[in-house]
């Protein structure tokens, strides 16, 4: 998953992520090590967050666009 990367690309600390997403810092780090995967709901929520299709925050594409 291409979480750490797009969250270290816009500078947002694990917790700032978090604290957006309405969850904690440890499930965070849990998503960027895959020590945990997020359910639908949240990949929703994360491909929303940074503006990417959820197939690019999986790396399924190179595309971060939406529909393209």
């Amino acid at each position: 998953m291409r979480l750490k990367e797009l969250r270290k690309a816009r500078g947002i600390s694990q917790l700032k992520l978090a604290m957006d997403l309405s969850t904690n810092q440890n499930t965070i780090s849990r998503y960027e090590t895959g020590e945990r995967e997020p359910g639908i709901t949240e990949l929703i929520a994360l491909a929303d967050y940074f503006g990417v299709s959820v197939d690019y925050l999986l790396e399924r594409t190179d595309n971060p666009l939406m529909n393209q």
